[in-house]
């Protein structure tokens, strides 16, 4: 099964003193070992990047530039990158219509649509209730211990 990973879990892998940061790890050594193919998108690594290097005063990591491109270079050996095409752009803006996407949430959207264009069927998430919905996916609960089926 091909499941994506979304920011949030990247993010809690690197956060080692994060109470998620345990249930984050077993969860990909976890879909790692049942064979499943882990994928990341530029969107989620763009939002990776935004997060880690923002100010730990303002809701950040305060992580180095060289430190968050370090990290990166460990996720493209670790996880297979799902790149951006065009027709991602089509998707994300059919979504976003039928969905009424505002604020946000469009950045959700658009992971969403390239999960569709690149037939990825699964995201392992902290936020559920944020890809709920959108119908032909389905949303993996970090904290779940059997991971529907994964």
């Amino acid at each position: 099964m091909k499941i994506l990973l979304d920011t949030n879990v990247l993010c809690r892998l690197v956060e080692r003193g994060h109470p998620d940061h345990s249930a984050t790890e077993n969860a990909v050594a976890k879909l790692h070992l049942g064979q499943h193919e882990l994928f990341l998108i530029p969107q989620v690594i763009y939002e990776y990047w935004v997060v880690v290097t923002r100010p730990a005063a303002e809701n950040g990591f305060g992580m180095t530039t060289a430190d968050a491109d370090k990290a990166i270079s460990l996720w493209l050996k670790a996880f297979e990158l799902a790149r951006d095409e065009q027709g991602i752009f089509e998707n994300w803006r059919e979504l976003a219509r039928q969905h009424d996407a505002k604020g946000k949430s469009a950045h959700d959207t658009r992971i969403v649509a390239a999960m569709k264009r690149h037939e990825i069927s699964h995201l392992l998430t902290f936020n559920v209730a944020d890809f709920r919905r959108y119908p032909g996916i389905e949303v993996i609960d970090v904290r779940s211990t059997d991971f529907h089926g994964a």
